[in-house]
């Protein structure tokens, strides 16, 4: 079913927009596509945010957005063509696929516990990058790359003034070392360059279960 709060997101014209949304056409569609597409294997939600500066956690979390949970693959990419790309959005403002319905949140319960890799790439590869990396999460092909009693549990694409972040999100960060993930990112997206590319554990950040916005510094 469609966010409750989707209609508060302001509706994409076409330019650079601050929230972009789905429109009412798109999710009347979506609901008959969802009752009779090929089912993924869970659930994946999508969700919106932006980063302001100085705001506290609590502020972050209200400004948080959850487009639509989608359950199968006609649904997957009914919402991914309604909705402005990466490339379009306007800086500050993330994108994020999670298992699901969790939050991209680090101190959510399915997260506390791991971590996520964070991808540096120029901003004429992020598209790429993003559509990449969800379909390989949707399609589970990051299984086979994680250790025993790990997953990926999201996605993430964060727009940035210079390099754009992409982060893989999993639900185990002392299984991390065990991930051949990277590897499979880099087979997966041969062409493209990453400008960093490093693996840190939630309860590491100092603003962890703190007073500071979580996840995009």
């Amino acid at each position: 079913m469609a966010a409750s709060n989707v209609d508060s997101v302001k509706a994409f014209s076409g330019e650079k927009n601050d929230s972009p949304k789905l429109a009412k056409k798109a999710l009347h569609e979506l609901y008959s596509i969802e009752e009779s597409g090929v089912p993924l294997n869970t659930p994946w939600t999508f969700w919106l945010d932006k980063t302001i500066r100085g705001t506290t956690a609590a502020e972050y979390e209200a400004s948080l957005r959850k487009l639509y949970t989608v359950n199968t693959v006609e649904g997957f990419w009914s919402v991914y063509n309604n909705i402005p790309n990466p490339g379009i959005i306007s800086t500050r403002y993330s994108y994020h696929l999670m298992r699901h319905q969790i939050r991209p949140i680090w101190e959510d319960e399915d997260n506390s516990a791991g971590g996520n890799w964070r991808l540096k790439c120029h901003k004429f590869d992020t598209v790429d990058v993003w559509k990449e990396l969800l379909l390989a999460a949707i399609g589970e092909q990051f299984s086979n790359c994680m250790g025993d009693g790990d997953e990926v549990t999201g996605i993430s694409v964060s727009l940035r003034d210079r390099d754009d972040i992409l982060q893989i999100w999993n639900s185990r960060a002392d299984l991390a070392e065990q991930s051949t993930i990277i590897n499979k990112v880099k087979s997966l997206l041969p062409n493209v360059t990453f400008t960093a590319v490093f693996y840190k554990a939630f309860v590491q950040h100092d603003a962890f279960e703190g007073k500071k916005p979580h996840q995009h510094r």
